[in-house]
């Protein structure tokens, strides 16, 4: 009962990128010693995970650059060498971007043998995470098909392959990153839970959607201050959700004015990923403010549905701060746990 888990990312070590920078340069060229680096920082990701008491533990997402680009880098007919600056996110920031020059397709899995090596090490429930199929359009420029739901699609077919290879390596959870969800409001309904449901058609192990406000970047702190009193984003995507075939949400809550009672709109028909931990703050939550949006979310689901959670990655972050972060969530659900 309230499993903990994080929304994904780690702050990687110095000793393979660059703390505390998103798509951060690796800290060698040397393939062989990348792969070393990759690693040992995966080992530390799930140690630091396990000591600080989370129950469902990732690999800290230590073998990629970026959340985006670390699938895309192995997909045929995007073009790395040539990218285009454009608005994503609705325009929020700009981003030097692949282009999709070709019908995209993949070769060979791309993120199995990642998945076998963190099963290898921890014992724990084991998530790994992929970016969702519309996010993933949001990421790209495209030359080719020029029609982002006939995109999303074409990516969620790719998408569905690796998560059935990656739940055979050994995954319990497959998650989908979709910030965008909470940006293209109407086109989620209409064709972003299609391709998310295409992206889990025949995977049995736990699935799970992640739309959250975003890194703890400027870019995502200043639009927040444009959304006003209340965030009402997710009132207009959930629904659409809770007729659709994942099985886990998960939203944030901590620091943000998203009113808890959303989670009515999923009908009890989902698992609640509660977003506990707000990773746009340098000071680590106490394990009384983690309880308290643990019992807010209590108000609205029972206690079997929810898993207390990070809001979003924490790869910006000092990693001092991470791991004080990772304690105060599962201290702060060890609160929870006992009242009930």
């Amino acid at each position: 009962m309230l499993k903990t888990t994080i929304a994904g990312s780690l702050p990687k070590p110095s000793w393979l990128a660059q703390p505390e920078v998103l798509w951060a340069p690796w800290a060698t060229d040397d393939p062989t010693r990348l792969e070393e680096a990759k690693h040992d920082a995966v080992r530390l990701a799930i140690r630091d995970q396990e000591e600080a008491g989370i129950d469902i533990v990732t690999d800290g997402e230590q073998s990629r650059q970026h959340f985006v680009h670390g699938i895309l880098e192995q997909i045929e007919g995007i073009d790395f060498e040539h990218k285009q600056r454009i608005g994503i996110r609705a325009d929020r920031y700009e981003a030097d971007c692949p282009t999709v020059v070709a019908e995209v397709r993949r070769s060979r899995p791309i993120h199995r043998d990642e998945v076998a090596f963190a099963r290898a090490h921890t014992d724990h429930e084991l998530k790994f995470t992929m970016p969702g199929p519309m996010t993933i359009v949001d990421t790209l420029a495209d030359s080719h098909y020029g029609d982002r739901p006939a995109l999303a699609m074409a990516f969620a077919d790719i998408l569905n392959a690796e998560a059935r290879e990656i739940e055979d390596a050994g995954a319990n959870v497959v998650q989908f990153d979709e910030p965008a969800f909470n940006v293209y409001l109407d086109q989620v309904p209409s064709w972003g839970v299609e391709a998310l449901n295409r992206a889990v058609d025949g995977v049995s192990c736990k699935t799970a959607v992640h739309i959250c406000y975003g890194y703890g970047i400027k870019a995502n702190t200043d639009w927040k201050t444009t959304l006003g009193a209340v965030w009402d984003q997710y009132e207009k995507t959930l629904p659409a959700l809770a007729a659709s075939d994942i099985d886990q949400v998960s939203l944030e809550f901590a620091g943000s004015r998203v009113p808890v009672e959303v989670i009515g709109l999923l009908e009890g028909k989902k698992d609640v990923l509660v977003g506990a931990i707000d990773v746009t703050t340098l000071d680590a939550e106490t394990p009384e403010q983690v309880a308290a949006v643990i019992r807010s979310a209590l108000e609205h689901t029972t206690a079997d549905k929810i898993f207390p959670c990070t809001n979003c990655g924490m790869v910006p972050l000092p990693r001092s701060v991470s791991q004080a972060k990772l304690a105060a969530l599962a201290a702060g659900t060890a609160l929870v746990r006992a009242e009930l």
